[in-house]
């Protein structure tokens, strides 16, 4: 395809078409150069636009690359925002389904159910914080659109953050009842633990992030609503979603969230 054929609408259905068919696209950057920053997002609301106009309905935002090291590895020095809509949540109990996507991982997230409209600029992480109504523990199936799992970061924000699937858990606490940055999460795959973090690895704290979001979307005129999910960030790496891999994110105080390969 040649750059002139290029713009951020043609993003947006190219990466729209990957996902709905389960084929794998190339790095768009690659082909065009003109996919910037602000290009990416261009395409990233395209794309949500195009969502809402086949049924799905806004569900909250979703970020990335908060880890420090994350952003060493994709040579960036912020996170990034993306949406989350109702036809990405996966059911409790429900396997991952894994036929309909392309690059299936699971990573554990802490999440926040928002009670109150946050709106930027200027938002601290005291101020995120209070718009939060309750803290959850999540699991969210990411699923680039990318062959061979290898993408820039603006191809990243093209494609909504390799927005996949996600899942809540049944465990709910008011955000001033524990101490975020320590919360603590062991990531277990198939009965080993694999990895585990705290919530200081996401963007220093998870409330860090959530203001972020909060500024970030206020440069696009954008706002975070009450009853959205704010997914904070991956707090350890991906691991791939196998079949029939049992995967599993035990907090310390937000329980246990299971996920299961299709």
């Amino acid at each position: 395809m040649t750059e002139q054929l290029w713009s951020p609408a043609k993003v947006a259905d190219v990466l729209i078409r990957a996902e709905d068919s389960g084929v794998a696209q190339t790095s768009i950057l690659a082909e065009w150069d003109g996919l910037d920053l602000a290009a990416a997002y261009e395409a990233q609301d395209i794309a949500l636009q195009m969502r809402i106009s086949r049924g799905e309905r806004v569900t909250g935002v979703k970020l990335g690359v908060t880890s420090k090291a994350k952003q060493r590895q994709v040579g960036v020095d912020s996170p990034s925002t993306a949406w989350l809509t109702d036809a990405m949540i996966l059911p409790i109990g429900e396997p991952v389904p894994r036929e309909k996507m392309i690059h299936a991982r699971a990573e554990p997230e802490i999440a926040f159910v928002m009670g109150r409209r946050l709106e930027g600029p200027g938002v601290s992480a005291a101020t995120a914080l209070a718009a939060v109504d309750q803290v959850v523990g999540a699991i969210e199936i990411i699923d680039s659109r990318f062959s061979g799992y290898k993408f820039s970061m603006m191809d990243a924000v093209a494609d909504n953050n390799s927005s996949g699937r996600y899942v809540t858990g049944p465990i709910s606490v008011r955000p001033d009842s524990l101490d975020l940055g320590l919360e603590a999460c062991l990531l277990e795959v198939d009965g080993e633990i694999v990895d585990s973090a705290t919530g200081a690895a996401v963007h220093g704290h998870p409330a860090e992030a959530l203001a972020f979001a909060a500024n970030t979307l206020a440069e696009r005129g954008l706002a975070i609503e009450p009853g959205w999910v704010i997914l904070t960030g991956g707090m350890t790496d991906a691991v791939p979603v196998r079949p029939g891999a049992r995967i599993a994110a035990h907090f310390t105080h937000l329980g246990t969230v299971n996920v299961s390969g299709g």
